[in-house]
């Protein structure tokens, strides 16, 4: 397979080691290189992108606030960040914003080709079996070690992630199924119209909720928090509830 990448560095010398990088690696496709953010966003606003080589300090629009607008954006595109930079403190921002990988600088081939295929068993092995956008279905399919599991969407109660898996529980099953994949393909595939995130860690099940304040969500044995981030389409929510 070929994965679409493009760069993006105000430094010309390292924007181009960085697609020299590209070049040279067989599954990866160089589509468009970048020396500031904005026009990046620009282009990734008409384009599909699989992955992002992103520089952090940046004048104008930083990697990290591009980064943040991606994350918002209302779209079912599924772009991975692999952050390049010469400041180790962004390590846990990047982080935050579900970074693929963090390429210190100066780096070499080696560094880059380890987080290349990191990127590259992530697109090679994406856990869930998306259906066709016009075609509804009330299931989906996760990988559960080396097989494929028919989960009912009526029975997921909330999906509970953390940095490479995410927990699913479920209401016909006492232990929560565990799923290589990451809460962000899974609020990509869960229908929006049964499927609220409330979290940088939770993904709720609107059918489940037993009750609900403007801070958390009770969905029976589980009280679960709603983060600030996600607070405005929360209450949004809510409002359109008790109407």
């Amino acid at each position: 397979m070929k994965i679409k990448c493009i760069a993006v560095d105000d430094e010309p010398l390292a924007l181009e080691m960085i697609c020299t990088f590209i070049n040279q690696t067989s599954f990866l496709s160089l589509e468009a290189k970048f020396e500031n953010a904005i026009e990046a966003l620009s282009y990734l606003h008409q384009n599909e992108v699989d992955l992002l080589f992103l520089d952090i300090q940046m004048p104008d629009l930083t990697g990290m606030e591009l980064a943040r607008v991606l994350e918002r954006r209302n779209t079912q595109s599924s772009t991975r960040i692999i952050f390049t930079t010469a400041y180790d403190q962004f390590a846990l921002e990047g982080y935050k914003v579900d970074a693929m990988d963090y390429l210190l600088k100066p780096f070499d081939y080696e560094e880059f080709l380890r987080a290349a295929t990191k990127a590259l068993h992530y697109f090679q092995n994406k856990t869930v079996i998306k259906t066709s956008d016009t075609e509804q279905k009330d299931y989906i399919f996760i990988k559960v070690e080396y097989q494929l599991v028919k989960v009912m969407l009526k029975e997921i109660i909330y999906v509970e992630g953390y940095k490479d898996y995410v927990k699913i529980h479920l209401n016909t099953k006492e232990s929560p199924v565990l799923s290589l994949t990451t809460l962000k393909n899974m609020e990509e595939i869960l229908p929006e119209e049964s499927f609220m995130r409330i979290h940088r860690s939770y993904i709720i099940s609107l059918d489940h909720i037993v009750s609900i304040s403007r801070n958390s969500v009770n969905m029976g044995k589980s009280t679960l928090t709603v983060s600030d981030h996600y607070k405005d389409s929360f209450l949004k929510f809510i409002d359109k509830w008790i109407s």
